[in-house]
């Protein structure tokens, strides 16, 4: 059975997206394997061209960021739901981080009501918080 290794996200600066994923969800920076980042330059490529962030418990998968060209993010069929045990206080946090709020919905279906908060990211990748179960 497979399991997941990456969330990729094609960006236009993976070191600074990599900061505030890393501190949006209390991941590590992961550093690259020695002399990598001088072997790219010295290719005359970019040292800012890929950045990863791992959970530093070894539980969550690998979020990794890649310069390149992406698809408009006001329709992206696939994205991250951060639980917080309290939802307002992690909008505002992550806001101070440099997220912004699009917007807050509740879903009603019967006696249930859910409600979440849709955010971007610095680069405008969208994603929603919503609370703990």
């Amino acid at each position: 059975m497979a399991s997941i290794g990456n969330v990729t996200f094609a960006c236009a600066d993976p070191g600074a997206l990599s900061e505030f994923w890393a501190e949006a969800v209390d991941y590590e920076l992961q550093e690259p394997p020695p002399g990598l980042r001088e072997a790219i330059e010295a290719e005359g490529g970019d040292r800012n061209a890929a950045a990863a962030a791992v959970d530093p418990a070894g539980h969550g998968p690998r979020l990794f960021f890649k310069k390149m060209p992406r698809s408009s993010p006001d329709h992206i069929p696939i994205h991250l739901d951060l639980a917080a045990d309290d939802r307002e206080a992690e909008v505002e946090r992550l806001t101070a981080l440099g997220a912004t709020v699009v917007e807050t919905k509740t879903e009603t279906t019967g006696p249930y009501a859910e409600t979440w908060t849709v955010m971007r990211d610095p680069e405008g990748n969208g994603f929603c918080v919503q609370s703990s179960p």
